[in-house]
């Protein structure tokens, strides 16, 4: 992507369709004047009172208990410096979207104008009865040290300055793991720090309390080894000047153990790695260019174990697998304070989380067959759904037992259980989606209408983002100029069916098509007239192998692109019934709901099969299928024949394919709503499950149900799904969105790789 693309990529998704990333939802019922004279005047006096009694009601009636603050003078920003606070607003919205995505926490950003520490410090202290927690972001050093201590000094709520403690923790972490494979102690080794910021003294210090020693321990900054013999020194790199008789870094890192990067890129050479000891541990984590390529330090020793903070390498460092779940732990207890105890505690809980059976979703989402502990996995990674459920309550029990917690948790069970449901409404499996296909390296995908705006906005996206390889369908003239208007300037291949240029094409691709359709009356002129329309071509382009996977359907209607594709590629030889399944993002989790698209009023059986070909698409996501058979009626409660047709089929699907977790008839709220099932139905195999996926009697509700949820719950959907076609040809819903059609060209991309990796 150029950098001008990427410039104003990145400032139309700010500022679009309204400006900024976060925004204030209600929580509370808004519609009645009743409900308006409780919120506000004059029943919200009430609470007021109660409040007034007794401070700790504040936590009972009001947001605080779920609410942050993130708060930065600018100072620091990333790597842009001293920016001010106005410029630094977009990373604390930013941080404040990642809070709530990954742990649930609201958040208020606030940006202060003022960079005398003791101002600060006052400005911070007067408005802390609004939070429930503090995280402190981008205040350069040494005041963010003076700020913090104060802080937490002063105030009965955590507070954290993430850019110290943060990446310490995550690090720390990684450093016990990688120490573990290699067999050394960390009060053995020899520790090379580079850098002596916020985030560098917190790391080292951190070790240190995990065992390392001060003497084993090198400092270096802009001006080389920190040491005794330097004058000038703040009192944080005192603590850690050496008095030995060096000077450089590369003095600094002979037989050495571990090299801790937290500086500048490429400040490492390969002839400083060599000097090390024997299986060094490298933790390259400047970024976004770390202190030594990857590759580079690979190709000087092959027993190193690599950390850096990229995503796109082995062993991401990244703070987001800590502080979202360090607060929430520290929230759900009313912590006065985020202590050491309870960093360490989430520091145990992340390196044993690495060593615990990865499932098999977070396999899918980074393409690997299996991740196992050792060399390339030493930290759990950002997208693994267990960090929710592991690392607050580690943290927790730490403010528990040492005494800082107001609202000790009693029922762990219940806490994990309230946990596992707080992100049900994130958009996780989009980001799996995306990545996965990103993965991907055969990719190229036909768009067959891409003389649509949002089509090829749609390809642009999938073009920049590596999520596809786009050809283009239709009129050349009218794509180019699309194409210009939204700055996509990139040399694509793009095919009008009925330009005679692309004749050859058509010859070819008639050939293909003729041997399928003969049997059916059709003759081979009347085959090389049907190649002019753009689903036959696309299909056949798919079908010889000059594409990878086909989007068909923006403008059309479904059965119109259908009919074709059934035609042409028609079923797989293993499918007995085509179907459709639509992925439903809800704020209770992903919900597949299936036949939402082709079959108008399937039999007893077709539901049968329609329903282990769902299994199969929930299991290519990496979840396990927790299937109800939806119905009006309720496990045999009424005699007419479409409760009939249900209980048949759940019947030869206990029979014949008792792996799967599979009821019904039962109506959706009896599905949905697990105290409900177990009270009336408690010899249901649903009860204590999440149900996941919805079968439903017939096209009517399938349809009618998923386009309610998507516009009434605000929901994403993805698909539908064809689940049975001979090719990775998907169908989209007619007018889709540009991000149902990005979604549904991830989905493409991973069905088509699926195929070729079962082919092999």
């Amino acid at each position: 992507m150029g950098k001008n693309r990427e410039r104003r990529e990145s400032l139309v998704y700010h500022a679009k369709p309204k400006p900024g990333k976060i925004e204030v939802v209600p929580t509370k019922k808004y519609n009645s004047q009743r409900d308006l004279a409780i919120a506000y005047s004059p029943g919200v006096a009430i609470p007021c009172q109660e409040i007034e009694k007794d401070p700790s009601n504040v936590y009972k009636y009001t947001n605080k208990s779920n609410l942050v603050a993130v708060i930065s003078n600018g100072t620091a920003v990333l790597g842009l410096g001293d920016i001010g606070p106005d410029a630094s607003k977009p990373v604390m919205e930013g941080k404040a979207l990642l809070f709530k995505i990954f742990a649930d926490i609201d958040v208020f950003d606030i940006e202060i104008n003022e960079k005398d520490p003791d101002k600060f410090i006052e400005v911070v202290k007067s408005i802390s009865s609004t939070f429930g927690g503090i995280n402190l972001e981008d205040i350069k050093a040494p005041e963010a040290f003076k700020i913090e201590k104060e802080l937490v000094n002063q105030l009965d709520i955590p507070v954290m300055h993430d850019d110290q403690h943060g990446t310490a923790i995550i690090s720390a972490a990684a450093l016990l793991n990688a120490l573990e494979l290699v067999d050394k102690k960390i009060e053995d080794v020899k520790i090379v720090v580079s850098g002596a910021g916020a985030a560098a003294i917190a790391c080292t210090k951190l070790y240190i309390s995990f065992g390392a020693k001060l003497k084993n321990i090198v400092m270096t900054d802009s001006k080389g080894v920190i040491s005794n013999l330097r004058d000038g020194l703040t009192k944080e790199k005192k603590y850690f000047a050496t008095n030995r008789d060096i000077k450089t870094l590369e003095e600094a890192m002979v037989n050495s153990d571990v090299f801790i990067g937290l500086s500048m890129a490429n400040i490492v050479t390969k002839k400083m790695l060599k000097t090390m000891s024997n299986d060094p541990i490298v933790f390259a984590m400047a970024n976004p260019d770390p202190e030594i390529n990857y590759d580079k330090a690979m190709s000087v020793r092959d027993d190193i174990i690599f950390a850096t903070g990229r995503s796109d390498l082995p062993n991401q460092v990244n703070n987001v697998l800590g502080f979202p779940f360090i607060f929430r732990g520290a929230l759900d207890v009313r912590a006065t304070k985020i202590n050491e105890e309870m960093k360490k505690a989430a520091v145990i809980a992340l390196a044993e989380l690495a060593k615990k059976p990865v499932p098999e979703q977070v396999n899918i989402a980074y393409d690997e067959t299996k991740l196992n502990f050792g060399k390339d996995y030493i930290i759990p990674k950002p997208f693994d759904p267990r960090l929710i459920s592991e690392i607050p309550p580690a943290v927790a029990k730490a403010a528990i037992k040492s005494g800082v917690a107001k609202e000790p948790i009693t029922d762990w069970d219940k806490y994990t259980q309230i946990l596992d449901e707080r992100l049900g409404n994130n958009q996780k499996l989009i980001r799996i989606i995306h990545r996965r296909a990103r993965k991907v390296k055969e990719k190229k995908l036909v768009f067959t209408e891409a003389d649509h705006l949002d089509v090829l906005k749609a390809a642009q996206i999938c073009y920049e983002e590596k999520i596809a390889e786009p050809i283009l369908l239709g009129g050349k003239k009218i794509i180019e100029e699309l194409m210009e208007s939204i700055d996509f300037n990139e040399d694509l291949q793009i095919i009008d069916p009925t330009d005679k240029i692309n004749k050859d094409l058509i010859d070819k691709y008639s050939q293909t098509l003729f041997k399928k359709l003969r049997r059916k009356g059709k003759t081979l002129d009347d085959v090389k007239r049907l190649l002019r329309g753009r689903d036959y071509f696309g299909a056949m382009m798919v079908e010889n192998g000059d594409a990878d996977c086909m989007l068909s359907g923006y403008s059309k209607s479904y059965p119109s692109v259908f009919i074709p594709l059934i035609n042409s590629i028609g079923k797989s030889p293993d499918v007995e019934k085509v179907a459709a399944t639509n992925l439903m993002i809800t704020k209770q989790g992903p919900l597949f709901c299936s036949d939402t698209s082709l079959n108008i009023n399937p039999s007893y059986k077709e539901i049968a099969k329609i329903t282990i070909n769902t299994a199969k698409i929930v299991n290519m996501f990496g979840i396990k299928p927790v299937i109800a058979i939806l119905s009006y009626s309720n496990f045999g409660s009424s005699d007419f024949d479409e409760a009939k047709k249900i209980s048949k089929a759940v019947k030869i699907l206990h029979e014949d394919n008792p792996e799967l977790i599979v009821d019904g008839p039962i109506q959706s709220d009896f599905a949905l709503n697990r105290e409900m099932l177990k009270n009336r139905f408690p010899f249901s195999i649903l009860n204590g499950k999440k149900v996941n996926t919805f079968i439903f009697p017939n096209l009517d509700s399938a349809n009618i149900t998923y386009k309610t949820i998507k516009e009434l719950d605000n929901a994403v959907s993805v698909g539908p799904i064809l689940i049975g076609l001979n090719q990775p040809i998907h169908i989209l819903q007619l007018g889709a969105s540009v991000d149902e059609i990005v979604n549904m060209s991830a989905i493409s991309v991973i069905d088509a790789n699926q195929r070729k990796i079962k082919n092999k």
